[in-house]
């Protein structure tokens, strides 16, 4: 009897701490959402929102300059004119979005999901597109304008496209 109280004494007290103190259990931040939401001209720049979520969002001209979005959902979004120059969006989705007019030079898509998603007119100098989900139509009409090396990849952008 007394061996169990032994092992059951501190079992408590260690549950009971990890109760008694949520941050302990909880280090992180939820992901910020932006789903759904009118956010023409906003200022992201510099910004962190890795995994933040901005689904079905009116980004036109919108200015996410450097920031860093790594896990960032943006699916279905508007994103004409948009600056998001030098953005880390390794392992983004980014399936449906309209980049129309975008700037994406020197951005950093490695590894993200972007079929379906348009590029008429985009800035793509010295973007990073290794490992990215991209519709066949998508390639061949990125490489027509892709050139450039990403500056902290170190991948050129038609090598990235796996252009010919």
């Amino acid at each position: 009897m007394t061996t169990v109280r032994r092992f059951l004494l501190p079992l408590a007290c260690m549950v009971t701490f990890l109760f008694a103190n949520p941050a302990l259990a909880l280090d992180y931040a939820p992901p910020l959402s932006f789903s759904n939401a009118e956010l023409s001209g906003r200022d992201f720049r510099g910004w962190e929102i890795r995994a933040a979520e901005f689904s079905n969002a009116n980004l036109t001209e919108a200015d996410f300059t450097g920031a860093d979005a790594r896990g960032a959902i943006f699916s279905a979004s508007v994103a004409r004119k948009t600056n998001f120059h030098g953005v880390d969006f390794t392992t983004g989705m980014l399936d449906t979005t309209d980049f129309s007019d975008a700037d994406l030079s020197d951005a950093v898509l490695v590894d993200t999901i972007m079929l379906r998603s348009t590029f008429d007119g985009a800035d793509i100098t010295g973007a990073d597109f290794s490992g990215a989900l991209l519709d066949g139509v998508q390639v061949r009409e990125l490489c027509e304008t892709a050139s450039g090396t990403n500056s902290k990849t170190g991948v050129s952008t038609r090598d990235s496209l796996g252009c010919r």
